[in-house]
């Protein structure tokens, strides 16, 4: 049986990384090929070095000042001349990226089969986030196999009119990176932590969502900048997406303040061991909801809304919006109350166990044949 698997970005590359290592050992019922759009070059190859995974294809469109429009036309033509001699029996896409959407929407014009992990998220906004959420419904209403990462997600699936035969609940691949990660270097340096005081608290930042362009990040950059000046026992690491957007009032709201680290983007298997060093999380990130309640790292969502409600109700993360009061006083409370502290941090993860790509590997060897 023949497998592409198509992304582009580095969260694809870190959630498909256990299920591409998975069936890659399966020699006997599986020829796993691997395509690249490199809808974002730089950061996706660190994680195929990191998880030793090859390209078969490269359709390098990454260009400076890309656009949507830019990257649906370059993907969708460098798939078809791909799918014209290369005929896989499924192309796996993974989220919500638009390297996901299109590479579904190419599988389709060519008739060949659709497997979506993590399937099923939803906000049920279709601007939020923007255009990830209609990304994910669309691939919805082209995939013949979905892999839910949790039963609320499979839930959302069978609503929309999905049959239940062709639904997984996987847990999410991204645990089983995680833990992937952190076997591969468990006593890996980490740079940063040599300007940090040993007994102060970490707070991990990422902000790089494109709803949260303009007001909404200058809301959360004074936010940072007040925890830090009324927190003399915090120290702040935020990895600046290059974005524009970001990292110009970044630097200028957030630069050399005390205690305060705006440091580049980090390669998957440094980052991993950064949140598992740090005391908290600050994020508009989908992933790191999954991933740090799997250390026992609590998260504010910095964002209005979530397309994994699981980690809101199961209480290891909380929506904190992006309103500079609200995101100070949730980060105070976390700091100061040991008992909000430990209730956030002890809860079990509801985003699996590590053991998803098993799940889709047995799946696919009794299920593959299905219309």
């Amino acid at each position: 049986m023949k497998i592409l698997f198509a992304f582009g970005t580095r969260p694809e590359a870190i959630k498909l990384a256990p299920v591409i290592k998975e069936l890659q050992k399966d020699k006997i019922n599986f020829k796993v090929e691997i395509c690249i759009t490199a809808q974002h070059r730089h950061m996706l190859d660190q994680v195929l070095d990191i998880f030793n995974i090859k390209a078969d294809y490269d359709l390098n469109i990454m260009k400076q000042g890309q656009t949507l429009f830019d990257i649906n036309v370059r993907i969708l033509q460098g798939l078809e001349k791909l799918l014209a001699t290369s005929r896989p029996d499924i192309i796996f896409v993974q989220g919500d990226t638009t390297t996901a959407f299109v590479s579904a929407l190419a599988a389709f014009y060519s008739k060949i089969k659709i497997g979506h992990v993590e399937a099923g998220l939803r906000t049920y906004d279709k601007f939020a986030p923007f255009p990830e959420e209609m990304n994910r419904r669309l691939i919805t209403h082209l995939a013949d196999f979905h892999f839910a990462p949790t039963k609320q997600a499979k839930d959302n699936l069978l609503k929309e009119g999905v049959s239940k035969k062709q639904v997984l609940v996987t847990g999410n691949t991204v645990i089983d990176a995680l833990k992937l990660a952190l076997k591969i270097n468990p006593k890996l340096g980490l740079p940063i932590l040599h300007k940090i005081k040993p007994w102060n608290k970490i707070i991990l930042v990422t902000v790089h969502r494109r709803e949260s362009f303009g007001k909404p990040f200058t809301n959360i950059c004074l936010a940072l900048k007040r925890i830090i000046e009324r927190n003399k026992d915090v120290e702040i690491v935020y990895p600046v997406h290059p974005n524009p957007n970001i990292k110009i009032p970044a630097h200028k709201i957030l630069g050399n303040i005390e205690r305060m680290h705006l440091v580049a983007p980090m390669d998957y298997l440094p980052f991993a061991h950064l949140m598992n060093r740090s005391y908290l999380i600050l994020s508009d990130s989908g992933g790191i909801q999954e991933e740090a309640p799997a250390l026992g790292k609590p998260v504010l969502v910095l964002r209005d809304k979530t397309e994994r409600p699981e980690a809101i109700q199961s209480g290891t993360a909380r929506l904190a919006g992006t309103g500079t009061n609200r995101i100070f006083e949730m980060t105070r409370q976390l700091l100061t109350s040991k008992k909000e502290y430990k209730k956030m941090s002890q809860i079990k993860n509801p985003f699996g166990d590590g053991k998803s790509s098993q799940r889709i590997h047995k799946y696919l060897l009794t299920n593959r044949n299905r219309p």
